[in-house]
């Protein structure tokens, strides 16, 4: 239903075409293979592999391809991790058509598209020191299970969400309480939630 709401607000605009879709990080990385794009429209919550590991392949395998995110999570959580990743810029799904359609414009003609709060925040990422808290250091997967657990997920749901094993899971969680320096899953969840990562 996204994507084809996506495609209806494009269509009214003479000079966009959209050249394919795909509903998963594989299916996106053979698409971008075999098709001709100007810009990659790639939402950060995808069945499977993340959109944030997407997107560091198709960095690697198309570097001059802008990518922007379209995402249901706020700037605020993932803007940075998204810019740090490589995209060309990062809107949210409740943006209006026109703000889309602005930064599809943008990124295709070479340029950035950055909202003052997210500069903001990467302004404060680049100048923070040892104050910057734990969660910045985590990859992208950690952080990514660390927002799941932080939902309330179980390792075997994430698992399946992630196509992962279970072990996988468990191992990220591993890592995660000692990164975080907790112990338990209800104080992974309480961190998520008192910084703000769901």
């Amino acid at each position: 239903m996204v994507r084809q709401g996506l495609k209806q607000i494009l269509a009214d605009e003479p000079d966009v075409l959209v050249a394919g879709e795909a509903a998963n990080a594989r299916d996106l990385l053979e698409m971008a293979r075999r098709t001709t794009c100007d810009v990659i429209l790639l939402d950060v919550t995808m069945p499977g592999r993340g959109g944030l590991e997407a997107l560091k392949d198709l960095r690697r395998d198309h570097p001059k391809l802008p990518v922007l995110i379209l995402s249901i999570h706020p700037e605020d959580q993932l803007g940075v991790r998204a810019i740090q990743a490589g995209a060309a810029g990062y809107v949210t799904k409740d943006s209006a058509p026109e703000q889309l359609v602005n930064a599809i414009r943008k990124v295709c003609g070479g340029g950035k598209y950055i909202t003052p709060a997210l500069a903001e925040r990467l302004a404060a990422h680049i100048a923070a020191d040892s104050a910057m808290p734990l969660h910045e250091a985590l990859s992208d997967r950690e952080f990514e299970v660390l927002r799941s657990i932080g939902g309330g997920k179980t390792a075997s749901q994430i698992a399946r969400e992630l196509s992962l094993s279970v072990k996988t899971i468990s191992t990220y969680r591993g890592r995660l309480l000692q990164k975080l320096q907790l112990k338990t899953n209800a104080q992974l969840t309480r961190y998520a939630l008192d910084h703000q990562l769901l």
